[in-house]
């Protein structure tokens, strides 16, 4: 006989409970898109001061309130007055994290729009994205700037104790020239060398992706030891390099797209460089593990997946690579570390 713990909810609840999820979500969402959070930074406010700032309906906006209240996000003073909590702080445009970037990117009708289809991808396995969309995923953000910008300050934030994290397991002082291909604005790079005072990087992404990657760069202290250079992963990356580091690539694409990627590493590559597959490599069994539900998303927006250490192996292997280790970190990544076979 099946047995769960007095505390919890019986079976039936729970899985009613997960199939409502959207709803908490959808509610978070709109106080994300409402910039809610930054409204109510300079103290408590009712939902009759809030509504014509907001141009929404009063009542119902004292209903949202309430609601949020009940999950934590505000608390409800006198007079029907609401305020942030610690939760609601970080729901604010500048709070670090960047927690308002995923949850409004995260809920865009854009987004939501390929678990419409999420059947079609258990079926066929292509993306519901775009099937919903009629373009995939990186196509359809080239082409709306505005989503793209969020895309990428949620990536930040999602993975914002990686890089740390990644500089610190792996020791890069070995390694006197570190190429990051599909770097972006550079954050991975930035950490890494700022941990390593040996290594020179190369930056290596789409011109219109490198764009804020100066900035960074230069805020970072790094600008004077990376070399930034626009190009396309599909068709080639910059040869010299010591180090290859992907991080968070190889998991957007189908398999066919990431041997292609690969190929193109292990061309430029010299024989005793390294390949450094920054990913959430997937424990086996039934332990809980946040790319097994990422894994989810990617099937249905990207066409890409998440992988175990053994697919990683296969992968590789299929691509003239030889797994060597997997270099766990104290985020939910790790480095998987390849040579030339």
């Amino acid at each position: 006989m099946a047995h769960f713990k007095p505390d919890e909810p019986p079976p039936h609840i729970q899985l009613i409970q997960m199939g409502r999820a959207h709803v908490v979500a959808r509610t978070v969402y709109a106080a994300a898109k409402l910039g809610l959070a930054d409204q109510l930074a300079s103290g408590p406010k009712s939902a009759a001061q809030l509504a014509g700032l907001l141009h929404v309906h009063a009542p119902s906006l004292h209903r949202l309130m309430r609601a949020l209240a009940s999950l934590g996000i505000l608390t409800e003073r006198a007079e029907q007055r609401f305020a942030l909590t610690a939760l609601g702080e970080a729901l604010k445009a500048d709070a670090p994290g960047s927690a308002r970037a995923s949850v409004i990117f995260s809920g865009n009708p854009s987004s939501q729009s390929g678990w419409d289809h999420v059947v079609y991808s258990i079926e066929t396995g292509r993306p519901g994205f775009e099937k919903a969309q009629g373009v995939p995923f990186f196509d359809y953000l080239a082409h709306h700037p505005e989503e793209a910008s969020l895309f990428s300050e949620m990536m930040v934030g999602l993975h914002s104790q990686e890089p740390a994290a990644v500089a610190e397991a792996y020791d890069f002082s070995v390694f006197g020239t570190i190429a990051d291909v599909g770097g972006a604005t550079g954050n991975m790079l930035a950490a890494v060398l700022s941990s390593h005072a040996r290594p020179r990087g190369i930056l290596f992404d789409r011109p219109h992706v490198v764009t804020d990657a100066p900035n960074l760069l230069k805020a970072r202290g790094v600008s004077d030891r990376v070399t930034i250079e626009p190009g396309d992963f599909f068709k080639s990356v910059p040869t010299g390099a010591d180090a290859y580091i992907l991080s968070h690539i190889i998991h957007d694409w189908d398999e066919d797209q990431c041997l292609t990627i690969l190929g193109n590493v292990r061309n430029a590559m010299d024989a005793d460089g390294r390949l450094l597959l920054v990913e959430m490599v997937l424990p086996l069994g039934d332990t809980p593990h946040p790319g097994k539900m990422l894994d989810m998303t990617m099937l249905v927006s990207m066409g890409g997946q998440e992988r175990t250490e053994v697919e990683y192996g296969s992968l590789l292997s299929k691509s003239g690579f030889r797994l060597t280790r997997v270099v766990p970190t104290r985020s939910a990544a790790s480095v998987v570390e390849a040579v030339i076979a």
